[in-house]
């Protein structure tokens, strides 16, 4: 016979029933003459009681059994107000082993400590832990919030290929060799951005689907190599229009899963001044530590750390209203060293008294100065130091994250959300030597820069918008270029020659021909939505089935090694790494 309920179900309204239910053995507990059994499921625990005359079916029962069992609920004496069904137990009467399990290879518990490579490794075992099962249930109702909204919204669900043509998006591509067409290769999809273009051309007017991305880049917390997003696409629709879209749809989704309204409309900021009073074009709203320009306070300077600035550097710093300690320093010098600094000058100021490492050659003038600048009142440390306006920035928004996180300014209960426009249209690739597309070379400039961003690349300016949540970036869109003169002076911008797009984009660039409307859109990252919605530390914990940092599936151990005959039917050779 079949389960009657699941171990999540049963209350007081059920006593009396005899009931049927199947599921692991959490615990076995032997207290004198009775006993009893933790009984879980992926909806709970319920607890057997196993009274003296049926002890004897608990003889071969071990932790992580696969049972059933039949019994009658009862009233139970001592209640577990912290377990959905802690009012009742089960008066067992018939046991079933269904399977046996060896002893696992770490408990199967929220609060284990063990090694992630292990917890990887057995990565069906991980998930039965209920902390694990949560984020995967949680993940669930996020992507149901976005289908329902969007069908809500009048949007087509409309799913784009897998297998597609390698285009240059910014990230390499993972190429799949095709066996009937010998020494040519698809590529997984980046995103679905060319297709889902090509939508809006085949007048489908407002696209989305929850998409497979594929990127071959370097891990790190909020990546992996394979992903989900949330991609749309509107015709005859502006970066408002997109933006307030995407507003409803995450603020249901906010609801529905941690049940936080959020009524007010979300923050706009230019990249220009994400990066002035930040440091990061994402950054972290739950607190200040605002960025200052402070090259004017010490323009005529005794300090020797100041020694070597150059006219065109700049000296940028940071205040929190503590006295940092001596670990917190070298926490934060390391954050500065990660960002090719090799040191990071402090002033702490402590009721009217200055230390430091530049607190003795300060004049009086900069210390009055730096308590206005700062707005400081009582005790504060002051981190700075100088070099390109771009770079110093960037490192002070890291040590600015970092002095956040030591300070414990990050409530993970708190949801700051920020539109960040105005991007640049063009970034320097130090591995190119040249301006590439920041975006995609199909992102329409913004309309002050239509008219020489060419010329002017490094202050052309696109008409694309990034998501942002407590530091973390969402996602990106962009109103799409549809204007063939304005596309082929992109194209020429980013240094792409007539051969190599004709190789590349001409099956797109030739749909352009036949009538294309105004269109623009957006890709959200589920994954990372996911992670920061379950306070997990990683998006691998929202992902039923990751990799691990080095892009490995320590489960299954792919990638892995083909057979030669594979090799041949694909017309490839190997060839061995020095």
């Amino acid at each position: 016979m079949n389960r009657t309920h699941n171990c999540g179900e049963l209350s007081i309204k059920n006593k009396g029933e005899e009931v049927i239910l199947q599921g692991w053995v959490k615990k076995v507990r032997n207290i004198g003459q009775v006993a009893f059994i933790d009984l879980k499921d992926m909806y709970g625990v319920t607890q057997i009681l196993v009274t003296d005359y049926k002890k004897d079916l608990l003889s071969d029962l071990k932790s992580e059994y696969v049972i059933k069992i039949i019994g009658t609920v009862i009233e139970r004496k001592s209640k577990n107000l912290n377990l959905s069904t802690g009012e009742i137990e089960i008066e067992l009467k018939d046991l079933e082993i269904i399977n046996k399990s060896e002893i696992t290879p770490f408990l199967i518990e929220d609060e284990v400590q063990v090694n992630e490579d292990t917890r990887m490794s057995y990565r069906y075992l991980d998930l039965r832990r209920p902390v694990i099962q949560k984020n995967i249930i949680l993940r669930s109702t996020v992507n149901k919030t976005i289908r329902n909204e969007f069908d809500n919204l009048g949007f087509i669900e409309v799913e784009t290929p897998i297998f597609g043509k390698s285009t240059p998006e910014g990230a390499r591509d993972f190429l799949v060799p095709s066996r009937l067409n010998p020494n040519n290769f698809y590529a997984l999809p980046q995103s679905p951005q060319l297709y889902k273009q090509l939508l809006m051309i085949s007048g489908f007017d407002k696209y989305y689907q929850i998409a497979r991305c594929f990127r071959d880049e370097d891990l790190r917390i909020d990546r992996q190599p394979e992903f989900s997003q949330l991609d749309m696409e509107m015709s005859f629709s502006s970066a408002s229009q997109v933006q307030e879209i995407i507003e409803k749809v995450v603020k249901k989704v906010i609801k529905n899963t941690v049940n936080v309204d959020i009524n007010e409309a979300f923050l706009k900021m230019t990249y220009k001044e994400a990066i002035d009073v930040y440091g990061v074009d994402k950054p972290d709203l739950r607190f200040n530590l605002h960025l200052k320009t402070l090259t004017e306070i010490f323009k005529s300077t005794n300090i020797h750390f100041f020694s070597n600035i150059k006219s065109i550097d700049s000296i940028r710093g940071i205040m929190v209203e503590s006295l940092l300690s001596k670990k917190d320093l070298e926490i934060l010098n390391e954050a500065a060293n990660q960002k090719g600094f090799k040191s990071l000058a402090f002033i702490k100021h402590d009721n009217g008294n200055w230390s430091g490492s530049l607190a003795s050659s300060l004049s009086d003038q900069e210390k009055e100065e730096l308590i206005k600048v700062f707005e400081i009142k009582d005790q504060a440390t002051i981190l700075l130091n100088f070099g390109k306006y771009q770079k110093v920035s960037e490192m002070l928004g890291v040590v600015r994250n970092k002095a956040a996180e030591i300070l414990g300014l990050t409530n993970k209960n708190d949801y700051k959300f920020l539109w960040v426009i105005d991007f640049p249209l063009f970034e320097w690739s130090e591995e190119e030597q040249k301006f590439v597309a920041a975006h995609n070379p199909f992102t329409m400039p913004h309309s002050s820069s239509i008219e020489n961003f060419e010329s002017d690349k490094q202050n052309a300016i696109a008409d694309s918008y990034d998501l942002v949540l407590n530091g973390f970036e969402l996602g990106s869109g962009s109103v799409r270029i549809t204007n063939s003169e304005v596309q082929t002076r992109m194209f020429e911008a980013v240094g792409l020659d007539q051969k190599t797009i004709d190789n590349n984009f001409g099956w797109f660039i030739n749909a352009y021909k036949y009538g294309a409307p105004i269109h623009a859109g957006f890709g959200l990252g589920i994954d990372r939505l996911t992670m920061i919605l379950a306070h997990a530390d990683s998006i691998r914990d929202v992902i039923a089935f990751p990799k691990n940092s080095k892009a490995h599936d320590l489960m299954n151990h792919a990638p892995g090694n083909v057979s030669q005959q594979q090799l041949d039917e694909l017309y490839l050779k190997l060839i061995q790494k020095k």
